[in-house]
């Protein structure tokens, strides 16, 4: 399970307005990259797919891929907006380091390994 905070839920919805794609929800994934070995990516999304966990705070449905669940668990997802810059923070028990820039992360081997995409 992940969490969001509601300054983050807050700041979706403001992309979804500005992009005008009201309806639609928040994808996150952790993908590899990154100089730490890990990143994590956020899009917006119109729907679920097959393999994704879908959370919903307030109106906003969250899809999160199984995979990357695995080193998500027990993720709070924050927004900061101070006199350093503006974006999304990941408090993540799951990473055992991370780079300078917050973007990127390295997990414990235990966190998950890969499996089939089922095609």
């Amino acid at each position: 399970m992940i969490e969001m905070t509601d300054t983050a839920v807050q700041a979706v919805k403001s992309f979804i307005d500005a992009e005008g794609r009201a309806g639609s929800g928040l994808r996150i994934s952790v993908v590899g990259g990154g100089c730490s070995g890990f990143q994590y990516d956020l899009a917006l999304a119109d729907a679920a797919t097959d393999n994704d966990e879908t959370y919903k705070f307030g109106d906003i449905p969250v899809f999160v891929d199984k995979m990357s669940l695995l080193y998500l668990k027990g993720t709070t997802v924050d927004y900061v907006n101070d006199l350093r810059g503006s974006g999304f923070v990941f408090q993540n028990p799951n990473a055992t380091s991370s780079c300078g820039c917050g973007h990127s992360f390295e997990a414990d081997a235990e966190a998950g390994s890969p499996s089939p995409c089922g095609r």
